[in-house]
């Protein structure tokens, strides 16, 4: 999956865990590490969208604190609306994996059109945010087929609210790009949570 691609999922996901729960009791303002990040493609090896580089340090990640981030990804053909998403959220339990359920679009969710996800985040007509615009990575579809490089860029991480149940643990997620029913790219992710709360 390309790395802008992934830059945006990371970006929905973070905008719709602050969005999301409106209730005071159920939210908890999330300080603390992320560790332990890895990543892998989990696709088919025909896969037309494929991350090809992915680095993050520190780790662990402190949140709120700086993150420097680089990523490198190619899609062979042009990503356009509509743009499926599944995402499989699952947290390690007693030493099993359970499947986090969708709840107010966070978790294992389905969203029928990512595009639409980022035209609501950032509206048409507005420069994609730093550094995406400094280095030409569109954040809006279609995004045409060819190499996409963020070369090492930092950025910082605020406070972040997230639900109560969305802390410490160990996490993966498989994201699931589609369209017209075939599966475009595949990116799985595993990390884990500690919070100072």
């Amino acid at each position: 999956m390309n790395n802008c691609i992934v830059n945006v999922i990371t970006l929905c996901i973070v905008m719709r865990v602050n969005c999301a729960l409106d209730f005071e009791k159920t939210r908890t303002l999330y300080s603390g590490k992320i560790f332990g990040f890895s990543w892998e493609n989990c696709g088919k090896p025909d896969d037309p969208a494929v991350l090809k580089t992915l680095t993050l340090s520190p780790d662990p990640i402190t949140v709120p604190g700086e993150l420097t981030a680089s990523a490198s990804g190619n899609t062979i053909v042009e990503l356009a609306a509509p743009l499926a998403v599944n995402v499989t959220l699952e947290k390690e339990v007693a030493g099993f994996w359970v499947k986090v359920p969708c709840v107010e679009e966070i978790g294992s969710c389905h969203y029928t059109d990512g595009c639409d996800l980022l035209n609501q985040l950032i509206p048409p007509g507005q420069d994609c945010p730093e550094p995406l615009h400094t280095y030409g990575i569109p954040c809006h579809c279609p995004f045409k087929a060819g190499l996409y490089t963020l070369p090492e860029s930092d950025f910082y991480l605020p406070d972040i609210d997230l639900p109560y149940w969305l802390t410490n643990g160990h996490y993966r997620v498989q994201g699931v790009l589609g369209a017209m029913g075939k599966e475009l790219g595949c990116l799985k992710i595993t990390f884990a949570v500690h919070s100072n709360n």
